[in-house]
């Protein structure tokens, strides 16, 4: 299995090849690389395509972690694009994957050719939101994840009744307490970067599902606003809308990305 050890961590990774603009996927909280096989199956034959698993989640998961910040995973992503001999790249992240996205392209801006923005924001959760976050991880690392916080848990990420949840279940049984606290933790810990990304200066596309029940609308309202000629495009579905409504996300990206010839 590909693996990169870099920044003092070793990264799965998965990489399409080919000589095409690089695009890096990275992943939402709780989830990993594979949530992005729509996007990579539609792209791949266009662009070098890249998914890899973040610091606690899927293949990159150890048995500890100790505490680490969003710039961290940004570096690590920067470090990531070393190893592969990338100097600059288009990125598409969700949720923390697009944390983590505009951090590097604040801190690396150099190495950030265009930002996908789905489903997240620039601000930080309200602190009653936070408490029933920490609520429902107490209690699923205390009953390993009975079905009714499964369920729960399943809801806020991909909405009621997607028939893919179940297979994801499975993955966030093997889940380990320390990686989920220490996950938890870095969310809760992030600063607000919402004074801060009117200095990011590439093409930017911010995707938001419309019945999105993490992250509000407006905070993806006001991340259109702050980013220089960023733009927005609202899809039908929930937290992780690439996964439950790829098509018109498919759509909404390859426009984007063809509109902008230097990006391409």
């Amino acid at each position: 299995m590909p693996y990169a050890d870099v920044n003092g961590q070793r990264l799965y990774y998965e990489d399409t090849g080919g000589a095409g603009p690089a695009i890096v996927f990275s992943h939402g909280l709780l989830l990993d690389g594979t949530m992005f096989s729509p996007q990579v199956m539609a792209f791949r034959d266009r662009y070098r395509c890249i998914v890899w698993d973040e610091r606690g989640h899927g293949k990159t998961a150890t048995e500890t972690l100790p505490a680490f910040s969003y710039y961290d995973s940004a570096n690590d992503l920067s470090a990531l694009l070393s190893f592969l001999g990338i100097d600059s790249a288009i990125l598409v992240g969700v949720s923390q994957g697009s944390f983590l996205g505009m951090r590097c392209a604040l801190m690396n801006p150099e190495r950030v050719r265009a930002l996908v923005l789905i489903a997240t924001q620039a601000g930080v959760d309200d602190p009653k939101t936070l408490a029933s976050y920490r609520a429902l991880l107490g209690a699923w690392i205390a009953g390993k994840l009975p079905d009714e916080i499964a369920t729960t848990v399943e809801h806020i990420i991909f909405g009621p009744n997607w028939p893919g949840a179940s297979a994801w279940r499975e993955k966030w049984r093997a889940m380990t307490a320390p990686n989920l606290l220490s996950c938890l933790d870095t969310l809760a810990r992030r600063d607000d970067i919402s004074d801060k990304i009117s200095s990011i200066r590439v093409p930017a596309l911010v995707i938001h599902g419309d019945a999105d029940a993490a992250i509000p609308l407006s905070r993806a309202q006001a991340m259109k606003a702050a980013i220089p000629n960023a733009e927005l495009i609202l899809i039908a579905g929930g937290h992780s809308v690439n996964m439950t409504n790829p098509g018109p996300v498919n759509a909404a990206i390859k426009d984007f990305l063809e509109r902008h010839p230097l990006v391409s």
